[in-house]
């Protein structure tokens, strides 16, 4: 049995493209997480235009892999991305995972605890974006 010191809690949101957001249909295109005690915040995001166009034929796939790239940036702490990339790791997850009406939106925030939040954030990809390749 593992030691459960190694543990630590985290909150991962979906990161969704919804083309018509009066509809509210969406289409997983990333996966944020957060383990605020490992000071952990990354952001797995689909940014080839090419895969971004079969899922979301109705939205500009160019433009829409600029805007992952840039929130992907945010969420890295890019000095560039502006000023919310150089606010800490907690206040970015929560400006990720804000709720909007946008063509970008974080899906609810869920939680869990592991002992590796990138081998976590990897299986969360897989699960909610890449099977969507299949």
């Amino acid at each position: 049995m593992a030691d459960l010191a190694s543990w630590c809690a985290y909150d991962f949101a979906v990161v969704r493209v919804v083309p018509h957001p009066f509809t509210g249909a969406f289409v997983p295109v990333g996966v944020v997480l957060h383990a605020r005690t490992r000071e952990f915040l990354e952001m797995r995001v689909l940014t080839d235009a090419e895969t971004l166009g079969r899922r979301v034929p109705d939205v500009d796939p160019e433009l829409l892999a600029r805007y992952l790239r840039a929130i992907r940036s945010v969420c890295e702490g890019d000095p560039t991305a502006g000023p919310v990339a150089l606010a800490p790791r907690s206040e970015r997850f929560h400006w990720l995972t804000a709720p909007r009406s946008d063509v970008i939106q974080s899906g609810p925030v869920h939680g869990g605890v592991c002992e590796d939040p990138t081998a976590v954030i990897e299986e969360l990809f897989a699960t909610y974006v890449a099977a969507d390749e299949g």
